[in-house]
């Protein structure tokens, strides 16, 4: 129901105004499409599938679990090999926890500790509204075109370009770009379905990139569930322990 009053009032706003496409506010656009695509608070299970050239395949499951704007966690469910790694977003600051290891490492936003196209930070995802400013909305028909702008250097991406479904406020498909202007990589949105909890969303996301070119990586979102947790979820101490969340 509230999707669909903002859905209404931002369709008011268009018909009282028309051919004034500024008109529509862009952030309050971005925020709904957040809050459609996740609740602020969720755990969350997704498998990804690297997919190379030569048509072979990689699979990783995952069991994430996210707090407020910037916290995140994801734990390795599978393949045998990769179990029981966790990796922690706090903010623009991760982590990667190995068991063999023991202890923390650092890790980049741009870094994959899965390899393919998803980077970390697609994988440790915050709401888009945290990272970046609407600095144009373009009305496109049965679509907008949002400009997105970071507000720090310290996202992984400089620029989005983004295309939303005016039914649904859903993205469709999102190019990431570099300061210099250079596609990074396009993301493309499809398959919505409930997901139980009322979210209803993309339940499949796949990337290409002009640098890596044949190459694949397929995001499949399986349930999510609204869920408060502990600040202690977010630490460091706790990465050894995320298992027990679930």
């Amino acid at each position: 129901m509230k999707n669909t009053v903002l859905y209404l009032m931002i369709g008011c706003l268009l018909a009282a105004l028309p051919g004034q496409a500024l008109a529509v506010d862009g952030n309050a656009l971005l925020r709904q499409v957040d809050a459609n695509l996740q609740p602020e608070s969720y755990e969350m299970y997704r498998k990804l599938i690297n997919i190379e050239p030569d048509g072979r395949k990689k699979e990783f499951v995952f069991y994430t679990a996210k707090k407020g704007k910037d916290r995140m966690v994801a734990l390795f469910l599978s393949p045998a090999s990769e179990k029981g790694r966790v990796s922690l977003r706090i903010g623009d600051n991760m982590w990667l926890y190995i068991p063999n290891v023991g202890k923390p490492i650092r890790i980049t936003s741009l870094q994959s500790v899965v390899g393919g196209v998803f980077n970390n930070s697609d994988i440790l995802r915050l709401d888009f509204h945290v990272e970046y400013d609407v600095a144009a909305v373009i009305d496109q028909g049965d679509t907008w075109s949002l400009e997105l702008q970071a507000k720090t250097r310290a996202v992984a991406y400089d620029r989005l370009k983004m295309t939303v479904d005016k039914k649904t406020v859903q993205p469709l498909d999102i190019q990431c770009f570099a300061s210099s202007g250079m596609l990074i990589k396009t993301l493309h949105y499809s398959d919505i379905k409930d997901l139980g909890d009322g979210v209803v969303r993309p339940a499949k996301l796949i990337t290409d990139s002009p640098l890596h070119k044949g190459y694949r990586s397929v995001m499949i979102f399986a349930k999510i569930k609204k869920r408060e947790f502990d600040d202690e979820v977010f630490s460091l101490e706790f990465m050894p322990r995320v298992d027990e969340l679930r």
